[in-house]
């Protein structure tokens, strides 16, 4: 059914009937009879994170280590469809979510959206229990490094593993502002997905520096929102004597958690960016001059050179 754009249909049709026939078609179960419950859906207990955190850094490093006396594998197809995939499972949940996330915002403004209770939706709980699912999909990432024999940097599966784990509690916390790093990290992951599968096939790709960029941005308008959140939320709570704007939903332990990740993750992403483009532009030889600047130059010197001797010559017959 398609139609006028509206705060409801912020992209002129309803996309989530769609998704709900997919899901059933997959599941065999209607989206609506979901629910994240601890102990009971797939990968919502501690035990399980801790231990698929555990089992993912065995294999990167016993990887590595396998592979010190192999050659490289290529795996250039897979790697891109890989890619590809991730593009377009992580712009299907951005839509989805944006779809869910517009109208409370148009309605109700982005305190509502962001502490109210309310806006913690059975539909919303499950795109955010498949975007943490993704973040399982997305470990994948690494052992393409690692069968590629390529350098495992710090970054790489810090971000990725506690990613996961970040997920997993606001998902457990039922954090309301949980929908703007969502949101803004599936944005990136469109286009970082996309950059590698382009580049996969041999593409030049001239913004990957403004990819860094983004992510820095990112995490500035997350930490912004975030901080906001657990302030309004502890000073209304604990310390009255404060101005708030009310209490947040969450728990404190999520809200903690989620502030210092997210903290850690800026730091992280300027010192790459420092390292990987400022140190780079301060390396790079100095440029030739102009050609035609040059042959200027040489020019002018010859002149000089001739109209010094000519002088010369006159003062000697002069003499």
């Amino acid at each position: 059914m398609t139609g006028l754009i509206t705060a409801e249909r912020p992209f002129g049709v309803y996309l989530y009937p769609y998704f709900e026939s997919f899901y059933r078609l997959v599941t065999g179960k209607r989206a609506l009879s979901f629910r994240f419950v601890s102990g009971r859906t797939p990968l919502s207990t501690n035990k399980e994170v801790i231990s698929s955190c555990i089992a993912y850094f065995v294999i990167i490093f016993g990887g590595r280590e396998l592979m010190k006396n192999r050659p490289a594998f290529k795996l250039q197809k897979l790697f891109q469809l890989h890619n590809l995939c991730l593009t377009v499972v992580s712009a299907a949940l951005l839509v989805l979510i944006v779809e869910q996330i517009f109208p409370q915002l148009y309605h109700h403004g982005l305190l509502y959206a962001i502490c109210s209770p309310r806006n913690w939706t059975q539909k919303l709980e499950l795109l955010y229990y498949l975007n943490y699912l993704v973040k399982y999909w997305e470990l994948i990432d690494t052992v393409f490094l690692v069968l590629k024999k390529k350098k495992l940097e710090f970054l790489h599966y810090y971000h990725h593993s506690l990613t996961m784990v970040l997920c997993y509690t606001q998902l457990n916390g039922q954090t309301t502002v949980s929908w703007v790093p969502i949101t803004l990290n599936l944005m990136v992951h469109v286009l970082m997905y996309y950059y590698y599968f382009r580049t996969a096939a041999g593409a030049k790709i001239w913004w990957k520096k403004y990819l860094t960029t983004l992510q820095i941005t990112q995490f500035i308008i997350d930490l912004g929102i975030v901080y906001f959140c657990t302030y309004t939320y502890f000073s209304y709570t604990y310390i009255p004597i404060l101005p708030d704007w009310g209490s947040c939903a969450g728990t404190e332990t999520s809200a903690l958690f989620g502030c210092a990740l997210l903290s850690s993750y800026l730091l992280l992403f300027i010192n790459f960016y420092r390292l990987t483009y400022k140190q780079k532009k301060q390396h790079q030889p100095t440029k030739a001059k102009n050609p035609i600047a040059k042959a200027s130059a040489a020019a002018s010197s010859s002149t000089a050179k001739d109209t010094t001797q000519t002088t010369q010559k006159r003062k000697s017959k002069k003499i």
